[in-house]
């Protein structure tokens, strides 16, 4: 059985030569042949013209076929001529009353050479070595008396030119069947070699980055920079079922606070399975020059944002995963409902990735951010992300625009048909003062409404997220930790979450990064808890002061983590290594821990 991935390129020097090369492939059902008519100059720009790669083998007759050679990597088949096709001509041509010569490429002569050997004729042969050579042997031949020529393509068109008669040597279907026989062939033989060079060209190459190819046991066999470090090549040997048998796998992964952008695929070599892995550095752009409050985003950049987020790792998507996937695939405006806290911001970016849309940019227009400048470059700007047919644009945070705005935002999505152009997402709290908006802006622009659980309505579901956040964790922090104590998780239920997810990944995270056990302590959770509880009630009512703000005197918990740091470092003297060992934690995580600003982006 011929692989049908076998491509051929068939040129012909004549539109009959088409005709057969048709009734020829009709007997191999599993090739692809694709033919085009051009005879010398005309067939070398057919292949010039082709996509490096798109075929496997290329076939064609006489000149044209050697031209083709010239200009192309590609094995190239010639038609050769059957010892049928010669002697089919030279009976013609037999009728013909005077003296005939026959003249072209050795192909021709050959055959022709071999034929009056064995039936005893006597013909004039002649050889010619380029298309150049033909006008000075016709001529010769004219001098002498001759007024016709049994010949290839590029010689009969020649000795029309120049008042002569000729006879062309056609090939019939069984030629064709030899040439294609030997494409297929080649093309099997070819395949393995172009295999074993992209193979090689694939794992010397750079690409700005670095490149590891792994065997499919998971061992490392190349890596063009050093030997990968220890969680990198446990990234790597886990995504190594992953990577499809066509196609890539993209992912990211963040090292010694580089973003690397990686891309795997699948290298086959003498039978065995390979793992490439292109390792680029990456980005992600906090912010644009379109304002203040907005920002856009790829599909790669969202991708990460969400697959390293706590509604990925954690599975919290829960029982909304099958109804999102559903609203993804419509174009209908999408307005997502929930308290602080409950991932709205991962729900927008979800509910793109899956959409027919994601190959666009993903724009966010927050709109607690947004100033008057800003608000007038949206709506009267030429270079607005608005007007960017196929952006989805995320308005978030829709409860804090104000009455006038609203309505002006309502009007130019109705009167511009923007959800038309656009694909439209919006979320806002779900307070009793923001229930008027949503209900506007759902009812005029017939919205699909979202929904978003808190976590205290899913307290059943805590050990489980639990769990599996802290495994996550566990690989982020090189820690050896095999999870709570039951009066732990215990506590970890009761409480009511006013921060939702948001307030719960940043508990875990303190509670993993300051624990000394393998086990999380009741006592830590309750101390902590204590803390938030008693923080809680020093705060003004209303939203929060910020992403992440759970309590202890209005601190954040990357504030409450910094300034523990601080204190053990201080209880030793100053000796930092110390402290590390007393905490845990590796000077590097000590060191980031009392040199951070901020937190990083986390859901909404």
């Amino acid at each position: 059985m011929v692989n049908a991935r076998i491509k051929i390129l068939g040129i012909a020097p004549y539109e009959g030569m088409r005709t057969v090369m048709e009734r020829a492939a009709q007997a191999y059902p599993e090739i692809q042949l694709d033919i085009h008519t051009g005879d010398l100059e005309e067939g070398v720009a057919i292949v010039e013209s082709m996509a490096p790669n798109s075929y496997d083998c290329i076939i064609s007759r006489g000149g044209t076929a050697e031209m083709i050679r010239q200009v192309t990597d590609l094995p190239v088949v010639e038609i050769q001529l059957s010892v049928y096709d010669v002697l089919s001509a030279m009976k013609l041509a037999e009728n013909y009353s005077r003296r005939y010569a026959i003249v072209g490429f050795a192909s021709i002569t050959e055959t022709a050479h071999t034929l009056c050997d064995l039936l005893g004729s006597r013909l004039d042969i002649l050889t010619v070595r380029s298309a150049e050579e033909v006008p000075e042997v016709l001529g010769r031949l004219k001098e002498e008396g001759y007024r016709m020529v049994v010949c290839d393509m590029v010689t009969h068109t020649a000795a029309r030119r120049m008042g002569l008669d000729a006879f062309l040597i056609t090939s019939g279907v069984e030629s064709l069947h030899s040439a294609i026989d030997q494409a297929i062939s080649i093309s099997l033989w070819f395949g393995r070699l172009r295999q074993e060079n992209m193979f090689l060209r694939s794992i010397t190459q750079d690409e700005n980055g670095r490149v590891v190819v792994m065997e499919g046991g998971g061992s490392v066999f190349y890596s063009s920079h050093a030997e990968p470090s220890q969680e990198l090549s446990r990234i790597l040997r886990q995504k190594l079922k992953e990577v499809p048998p066509a196609g890539s796998l993209k992912f990211y992964h963040t090292e010694q606070n580089q973003l690397y952008r990686i891309t795997g695929q699948t290298l086959l070599m003498d039978g065995e399975r390979y793992v490439l892995y292109y390792c680029v550095p990456s980005r992600i752009p906090l912010h644009s020059n379109w304002g203040k409050g907005v920002r856009s985003m790829n599909r790669g950049e969202c991708e990460y944002l969400f697959t390293t987020s706590f509604y990925s790792v954690s599975g919290a998507m829960g029982i909304l995963d099958r109804k999102v996937r559903t609203m993804a695939a419509a174009r209908q405006p999408v307005m997502i409902c929930g308290e602080e806290g409950t991932g709205k911001e991962q729900i927008a970016r979800f509910l793109y990735l899956n959409s027919p849309l994601s190959h666009k940019p993903f724009v966010t227009v927050n709109c607690e951010l947004m100033n008057e400048k800003s608000w007038d470059f949206l709506f009267n700007n030429d270079n607005s992300p608005l007007n960017g047919a196929g952006n989805t644009v995320y308005f978030q945070n829709l409860e804090a625009v104000t009455e006038e705005r609203g309505m002006e935002l309502l009007a130019l999505i109705q009167e511009t048909g923007l959800a038309k152009r656009v694909r439209l997402i919006f979320s806002s709290a779900c307070g009793e003062a923001e229930q008027e908006l949503v209900r506007r802006f759902t009812a005029r622009l017939g919205c699909l409404l979202l929904n978003l659980p808190s976590l205290r309505s899913r307290s059943d579901e805590i050990p489980s997220l639990a769990s599996l956040y802290l495994s996550s964790l566990k690989l982020e922090l090189g820690k050896q930790i095999s999870g709570f104590e039951p009066r732990a998780i215990e506590m970890l239920r009761e409480y009511d979450w006013p921060g939702n997810y948001t307030q719960f990944k940043h508990v875990l995270q303190t509670l993993a990064t300051m624990t000394e056990s393998t086990y999380i302590r009741g006592s830590a959770v309750a101390e902590l808890l204590a803390g938030m509880r008693s923080g809680r009630k020093r705060l003004p009512q209303g939203r929060s002061t910020g992403p992440g703000t759970v309590g202890m005197a209005g601190m954040t918990l990357e504030e409450i983590i910094r300034e523990a740091v601080e204190q053990a470092v201080a209880a030793n003297g100053g000796n930092r290594a110390q402290a590390a060992r007393q905490l845990g934690i590796s000077r590097t995580t000590l060191w980031r821990y009392m040199n951070k600003e901020g937190a990083g982006p986390g859901a909404e």
